[in-house]
């Protein structure tokens, strides 16, 4: 099978497609043959060795997966083999075939494609998870949502939409428009001075009910400052690459709670709740409430392009690497 690979650790120009023994399932597995293949920014970090676990190496990257289940392992009961799945794998994904862990698999519904499936694990059950589970959003709220034209930024403002609340988008000025097309109520250039100013202008001087952050950096302790009283500070990830040092006495003050998302953990642990997680939004993409937000797909043999399209920001929402159809 062809699989794109990961040798040494470095930049996405250093990956190469390759043919490569097509793997086995073992005990408590599955073999899905790949149809589509998300990419996320824990991949760039896996390849550089940057990322928190190191895959033994070589190794494919990519760990949003969906396509059809191909075979069984040992112990594993179904779905059957030809049952459309998505599956979260930590990497593996850039290939035609990948193993994932049976209760890591999901299965898909009719009437929803796997270029959009692929989407919705990462960023759309991070989203889901934060903005629900861990920031127990209410209809009416206000949400702020940090880094808003990225992938999991998008995805918490159609979903924060899709639960009632008022939506505050964040990000950089050439990429608020996407913002609006997703359905963001207020739009906020947090790259110019006094972004905090207009924050307090949006909210009446109230602040933020809810604060959405993927990005961290300088705009974490700003975006702090404004919330409202009781609200929630959801810690999502660091993509601004910098991890922020928050004076707690915030917390006294505004009586807020900041609170950590750790979606992967969360599926690992708690799988039947995930996969409840999970069949919630996909219903939702059947009945064509929600519409993941891809903004580009690139052949397996250009996953490193895309790679490079998300390390170098030049992407938003989803970008999905997408598997020729088999040759017969």
């Amino acid at each position: 099978m062809k699989a794109v690979l990961c040798r040494t650790f470095g930049p996405p120009s250093g990956l190469a497609l390759e043919d490569v023994p097509a793997p086995q399932p073992g005990p408590g597995e599955m073999l899905i043959r790949v149809v589509a293949c998300a990419v996320n920014f824990a991949d760039t970090l896996m390849i550089q060795g940057k990322y928190q676990t190191r895959p033994e190496l070589p190794f494919s990257p990519g760990g949003e997966v969906a396509g059809t289940v191909a075979a069984l392992g040992p112990g594993v009961a179904g779905p059957p083999p030809g049952s459309s799945v998505l599956a979260m794998i930590s990497h593996g994904g850039f290939a035609e075939q990948a193993v994932a862990r049976a209760d890591a698999v999901v299965p898909v519904p009719e009437g929803v494609e796997p270029v959009a499936a692929a989407a919705l694990s990462y960023a759309y059950g991070t989203a889901f998870h934060a903005l629900r589970d861990r920031g127990g959003l209410q209809p009416g709220e206000t949400v702020l949502v940090l880094g808003a034209a990225g992938g999991t930024g998008l995805a918490a403002v159609q979903l924060a939409k899709l639960l009632g609340a008022r939506v505050i988008a964040a990000a950089s000025g050439d990429r608020l428009e996407t913002c609006h097309q997703a359905g963001a109520d207020a739009l906020l250039d947090y790259r110019q001075e006094g972004w905090r100013d207009r924050l307090r202008e949006l909210t009446h001087g109230r602040g933020v009910d809810l604060v959405y952050d993927p990005v961290g950096g300088p705009y974490a302790e700003p975006a702090l400052r404004s919330m409202a009283w009781g609200g929630r500070y959801l810690v999502i990830g660091f993509a601004a690459g910098e991890i922020p040092r928050i004076p707690l006495n915030l917390t006294l003050l505004k009586g807020c709670a900041i609170l950590g998302v750790f979606y992967g953990s969360f599926a690992k642990r708690e799988p039947e709740a995930n996969r409840a997680l999970m069949g919630q939004l996909l219903a939702w993409v059947r009945e064509g409430r929600l519409r993941p937000w891809i903004s580009a797909t690139y052949p397996l043999a250009q996953a490193p392009v895309a790679l490079d399209a998300l390390l170098s920001r030049r992407a938003t929402g989803k970008i999905v690497v997408v598997m020729e159809p088999a040759r017969t």
